[in-house]
Parts: C-alpha cells; sequence; structure tokens
C-alpha cells in the first residue's frame, strides 16, 4: 500500500478508564473510512507489545463496527491499580497517549 507512516493520534482519538490492574482504551478514528485500516494494523499484538515493559500480560481488543470504534483491555498493566501503585497515574488516564503514539500506514488520500 503506498501510504503515509505517522502516528494513530493524526487519525483518531482515545479515552482510558480502569477498573483495579485493568485498563480500558477506547480507539476512534476521526474518519470513520480508517476504521478497516486500523483493524489491520492495531492489533491486539502490537498492543500487548506496547505495553509489555509496564506488566501487561493480556490484551483483549473489542470492535464496535456500526460504532467505528475498538476497545481494548489491557491486563495488569497499572502496577496493582489505583490502590495497590506507586504508580503517579494509578488510574491509566495517560495511557491513552501511548496508544496513540503507535504507528499507522494511512492511504494519501485519506492522511489528514
Amino acid at each position: 500500500m503506498d501510504g503515509i507512516e505517522m502516528q494513530l493520534h493524526a487519525v483518531a482519538h482515545s479515552r482510558a478508564g480502569d477498573k483495579g490492574n485493568r485498563c480500558n482504551l477506547s480507539l476512534i478514528p476521526y474518519d470513520p473510512r480508517l476504521y478497516p485500516l486500523l483493524a489491520e494494523q492495531v492489533t491486539e499484538a502490537r498492543v500487548l507489545d506496547l505495553f509489555r515493559h509496564r506488566g501487561a500480560t493480556r490484551v483483549t481488543r473489542h470492535d464496535l463496527p456500526l460504532l467505528h470504534a475498538f476497545n481494548f483491555v489491557v491486563d495488569d498493566v497499572l502496577e496493582g491499580g489505583v490502590n495497590g501503585s506507586l504508580n503517579l497515574d494509578g488510574h491509566g488516564k495517560s495511557q491513552s497517549f501511548r496508544l496513540l503514539a503507535l504507528t499507522v500506514v494511512v492511504p494519501r488520500d485519506l492522511a489528514p
């Protein structure tokens, strides 16, 4: 595919939430036409590799095609969670920025 490599934040936005030692990350493309491309490139394995250094053990991706969105559930990533971690971000709110730093290749005609 002839395209441009760019960070996800150029083509999508994300929000984060937490429950215990688990982080939920939404991923929503600004342009719904990018949904299939993100489904192909932002895999569970890539997201797990991105968070492995924080102790993540599993990532589950939930596809929401009618919303053109994804929800990633990252297990064991919050160093015990808000009550058990000395981490400054025990809630995991900033982890959406880490996800948005992933790179994807976007076709030139869909690049911002």
